[in-house]
């Protein structure tokens, strides 16, 4: 006997929603996403309001890659409506660090006295902005906004001395 895992999806207000095969395409005031939803034994289907993801396949990983992909369409839904922001802090005691925002890459100067700059990539369509001490990265992509925030932050990471004493570095404060 077959057990059918199935979860619905509710389409927020002001989101459209398009689904050809396992590509989902999700608009909305801020843009548009596009995903490949694929796994096997897994479809996705949807009527005005609501996404249904379903299998027929009786096996854990198929179960948790049904919830995976509607956590993936909520967090395309919520990027395209409201979107997302991460704000990093830049921390200093022993030499200024010297940020600079270039096309697709953040340059990190300055860091602990080094003469070469540290690089961190910006991915996707992701944001990048710099308020004094304050960086803030935002996006409609969570992966991309996640990551970017993520490189800047391993970018001056230390390695080679104590970290309790050598506390610089630029750091993840919030998540929006």
């Amino acid at each position: 006997m077959t057990r059918v895992t199935e979860t619905e999806v509710r389409i927020l207000d002001g989101i459209d929603v398009e689904v050809e095969r396992s590509l989902v395409v999700v608009t909305g005031p801020k843009g548009t996403l596009k995903r490949n939803l694929w796994y096997p034994g897994i479809a996705i289907s949807y009527d005005n309001q609501n996404i249904q993801i379903r299998t027929e396949i009786d096996k854990k990983a198929q179960d948790s890659v049904v919830q995976t992909f509607a956590s993936h369409i909520v967090n395309m839904m919520t990027g395209v409506k409201s979107g997302f922001e991460y704000k990093l802090k830049i921390v200093y005691s022993h030499f200024p660090i010297q940020v600079k925002i270039e096309s697709k890459m953040v340059s990190i100067g300055n860091f602990l006295g080094e003469r070469k700059p540290r690089i961190a990539r910006i991915l996707g369509e992701s944001q990048v902005k710099l308020h004094g001490d304050e960086i803030v990265v935002t996006g409609i992509n969570k992966e991309d906004v996640g990551q970017t925030a993520a490189n800047i932050e391993q970018a001056t990471r230390i390695k080679g001395r104590d970290p309790r004493v050598f506390q610089d570095g630029i750091y993840i404060t919030e998540k929006a």
